[in-house]
């Protein structure tokens, strides 16, 4: 009774607004289909404003307790969810030819990230979080990332802005680009499961690719790297834990009431046991069993694990001043921009040196 009395409200808030996300996210007006902004960016835009207009809302007594709760165990939730939709077989099979393009453009955004939060002179976990979401999978690798670092409310809104920034102008210049600069069917879909950040923005991309290409299996391609890109969150969460503990231990807070079984982020371990069991299922003999899981079951799970991120960036967005995110929004926006542009030249100069560059499906 107390957990509903202190955090009902505050979780009821976050659910509503990332029901009305959602049903914008899935709207198309005129030719703009509006899957490209896509729920989470919707939500946390809505707790902004919700903030600006009533600005003790998220700090009531009766809502602070649930919007705390969403904005951080309701996200880490959501990535233990999304781990149903990864089967590591399919995975392994399409993702494997892609793996030298991941592994260097997710190489290249931390290294350009830490480099240009040096030069920048930038909040560490701003830095952290822009790079994270750049190189793996934009707000879901934010939603695991931002627990690890105990990054604030308003840095997590900061890195989700400027994700989807750069996410929104590859979804709308990257199909026509990849076409006119002679990239083949194949080569493109590498090229938006690697260079686009969001699964939202890779779908948007690859759907307008279909078109263009007159190809049906750009979007199932891109979709599959995107989600062996995803499978990153694994050791970039653990390396993050892994620094928080060392640089605790070197400034001697560890004996101050840092702990490492705090920092360890549990719910990966959780992330990952959902994901066997979805391989697992995906190896047993056709029955109505497989069938419901990987057509009901997987797609529902997709589905929940998307709106509880939309929830947790409302609760994020509640708790996030608007006019200071502003005023402190030309840096993070510089690196994101640097690190999009970085990742999309290595993207196109390592898919020319294996090959991939030309080919199609």
């Amino acid at each position: 009774m107390n957990f509903i009395k202190k955090k009902a409200l505050g979780i009821l808030i976050s659910a509503a607004v990332a029901a009305l996300a959602t049903f914008l996210g899935g709207l198309t007006i005129g030719k703009v289909n509006l899957e490209v902004v896509g729920a989470p960016v919707f939500s946390i835009l809505i707790g902004m404003i919700l903030t600006l207009c009533i600005p003790k809302l998220a700090t009531h007594e009766m809502v602070k307790d649930g919007v705390k709760f969403t904005s951080k165990k309701i996200l880490q939730w959501a990535v233990i969810i999304l781990g149903f939709s990864m089967n590591l077989g399919t995975i392994a099979k399409v993702g494997t030819q892609s793996l030298p393009v991941i592994v260097c453009t997710i190489a290249t955004s931390l290294i350009v990230a830490f480099l240009m939060g040096k030069l920048l002179k930038m909040n560490g976990n701003t830095s952290t979080l822009i790079g994270v979401g750049s190189s793996i999978c934009g707000g879901s690798a934010i939603a695991a990332t931002a627990p690890v670092v105990d990054a604030s409310d308003e840095e997590v809104a900061q890195a989700i802005s400027v994700i989807f920034l750069f996410n929104v102008l590859a979804a709308l210049i990257f199909p026509t680009l990849g076409h006119a600069i002679g990239m083949g069917s194949e080569g493109f879909a590498i090229f938006a499961g690697t260079a686009v950040n969001d699964t939202s923005s890779v779908t948007a991309a690859a759907s307008t690719a279909e078109k263009i290409y007159d190809c049906d299996k750009i979007l199932n391609t891109a979709v599959t790297v995107k989600l062996t890109r995803t499978l990153a969150i694994i050791p970039i969460t653990l390396v993050l834990a892994f620094y928080r503990m060392r640089k605790a231990k070197k400034n001697g807070t560890q004996a101050n009431g840092f702990s490492f079984k705090k920092v360890f982020p549990w719910f990966i371990l959780f992330f990952v046991a959902a994901s066997i069991i979805t391989t697992i299922v995906g190896k047993l003999p056709e029955s109505a069993f497989t069938i419901f899981y990987t057509e009901k079951f997987v797609k529902a799970m997709k589905w929940l694990a998307k709106f509880f991120i939309a929830m947790a960036m409302c609760a994020i967005g509640l708790n996030t001043n608007v006019v200071q995110l502003i005023k402190k929004g030309g840096k993070p926006i510089i690196m994101g921009f640097t690190c999009w542009v970085m990742i999309t030249l290595v993207s196109i100069l390592v898919q020319n040196l294996s090959g991939i560059y030309y080919s199609n499906l």
